[in-house]
């Protein structure tokens, strides 16, 4: 897998680089290693376990700050805080800390939308063509087969985000899942049209207001000045906070982890919809494929997910232990967030980070607060942060060439049985362009290279690092080598073209 470092922020390098999302196809484990659902621990004793087991994580892990709280009998049943929301200043989260949501945005936009099915404002399998006037995106037939169901369900056939101005349909709308930012966007101008209201004041009515949610917003509000945690990259280093003035369905919510719990507590019970509708909302709509989240360019023949689903918004997991309901967020992998919820059960857990390491502790937390089966821990897939690779790079930061040279000898034994895959080495490799230590960067590349020769994509990345170094001739002649493996490698046609002055 390709990443263009010089055309994204140091943080989105990261993101695409070693410590989002794990991209090996692989079959997701049923079971995990966790333990039984914990249906009947004392507070005191989760409290004891976690308040030693959350600092240590976060140490080893690198995650300044975070906000749990785990759901009991239908409430609160234990809340803390930990670590800071900013790393420079080193103030501390508490209860009333604001972190980002990001894909957590997605379900309340979700539920609102139920609401607006319930009092027949909006019906779930009309076109949106028919609420929307006006031409949307490229003439597109299939744009009349996108309805609120199949956006809610990530069907429509959207990428995740758009190229540039350029939005496409890949597949059939509802022909199979494929993770959809976009589709929300959609989904977002329809009922802003079809209300006569920005999306903010329409989830502040629908959602924010009955439910109680006075700290919750899809833009920026002045009180967040002095309560909202910064981001951190993987490194530990502040990115910055991002300020919306324009709501964004799919991504803006700043929320807190009481009010976001208030709004899994409703969604548990049913509360605000009708009977049937909150029914549908957790009913399997769709299946997964194992392996991928964005899916647009996996044909739709990979082998379907036996334990994971989409409802009506929310990633659905039917295992053992019964029937939940999930979502995760990630924010240009600076800000992380996981919620997991039984109905049934009424107990669920709610947690928020400022990190882009939050997911790599995330599971371990999970099995202590909660216990229980969790297959959409392993779907996502995102590297622990005790893994080999991670390892690796710390190994690196601290010593430099040192440890590169060190696994460049153990890596020549034929019993050597640590050696790292083509796209471990490439996000290793990314990791170490991002924190601008190029030769270390390079000779990740190279190695990766060495031990995959016919890979066009190894030559892609070391081109680009040759090229981020100035090295223009090394580096036109990588990126020709990985043409001429692959004719249709775009990024690289492009990047022989400016660098060839063309």
């Amino acid at each position: 897998m390709r990443f263009n470092v010089s055309k994204h922020s140091c943080a989105i390098a990261l993101l695409v680089a070693l410590f989002s999302q794990a991209v090996a196809q692989t079959k997701t484990p049923v079971g995990q290693a966790f333990l039984p659902l914990k249906k009947s621990v004392k507070r005191e004793e989760m409290a004891s376990r976690l308040e030693q087991l959350i600092p240590r994580l976060m140490k080893e892990g690198v995650v300044p700050g975070l906000s749990i709280l785990v759901i009991r009998d239908g409430k609160v049943f234990w809340q803390q805080q930990f670590g800071v929301k900013n790393a420079e200043t080193r103030e501390p989260v508490d209860a009333d800390t604001v972190f980002e949501a990001a894909s957590l945005s997605k379900p309340v936009v979700a539920y609102a939308v139920l609401k607006l099915a319930d009092s027949g404002k909006l019906d779930l399998d009309t076109p949106l063509v028919k609420y929307l006037p006006g031409a949307y995106m490229e003439s597109d037939e299939r744009l009349n087969q996108i309805t609120a169901r199949r956006v809610l369900t990530h069907t429509t056939g959207f990428p995740n985000w758009r190229r540039g101005n350029q939005l496409t349909i890949n597949f059939k709308p509802g022909e199979r899942f494929s993770y959809s930012g976009e589709g929300f966007v959609y989904l977002q101008k329809t009922i802003e049209h079809l209300m006569g209201e920005p999306l903010d004041a329409i989830i502040k009515k629908l959602v924010f207001e009955p439910l109680g949610m006075t700290s919750s917003s899809y833009v920026w509000q002045g009180g967040y000045e002095s309560r909202k945690a910064y981001g951190h990259d993987p490194f530990g280093k502040v990115t910055g906070r991002r300020k919306p003035t324009e709501a964004n369905a799919a991504a803006s919510l700043n929320t807190t982890a009481q009010d976001y719990a208030k709004f899994v507590i409703a969604v548990m019970n049913g509360t605000g919809l009708k009977k049937e509708t909150a029914r549908e909302m957790l009913m399997p709509q769709v299946k997964v494929q194992e392996g991928c989240t964005d899916c647009i360019n996996k044909p739709g023949t990979g082998q379907l997910s036996s334990t994971i689903s989409w409802g009506l918004g929310w990633g659905l997991q039917r295992t053992e232990d019964g029937d939940s309901f999930w979502h995760w967020g990630d924010s240009n992998n600076d800000v992380q967030a996981y919620v997991v919820a039984y109905p049934k059960q009424k107990m669920g857990v709610v947690i928020f980070t400022d990190s882009g390491n939050g997911h790599s502790i995330i599971p371990e937390i999970l099995k202590e607060a909660i216990g229980g089966q969790q297959p959409a821990i392993a779907w996502l897939n995102y590297e622990p942060y005790n893994s080999p690779v991670r390892t690796f790079v710390r190994d690196i930061l601290a010593r430099h060439e040192a440890a590169i040279n060190e696994y460049r000898e153990r890596r020549k034994s034929a019993s050597f049985s640590g050696r790292f895959n083509e796209v471990q080495m490439n996000r290793i490799g990314y990791a170490l362009l991002s924190q601008k230590m190029l030769d270390e960067a390079i000779e990740i590349f190279k190695m990766n290279v060495e031990d995959f020769p016919d890979s066009w994509n190894v030559y892609d990345s070391l081109g680009e690092a040759y090229m981020v170094r100035g090295e223009k001739d090394l580096a036109i002649k990588n990126y020709q080598k990985s043409i001429e493996l692959n004719p249709k490698n775009d990024n690289g046609i492009e990047m022989l073209k400016k660098l060839q002055g063309q």
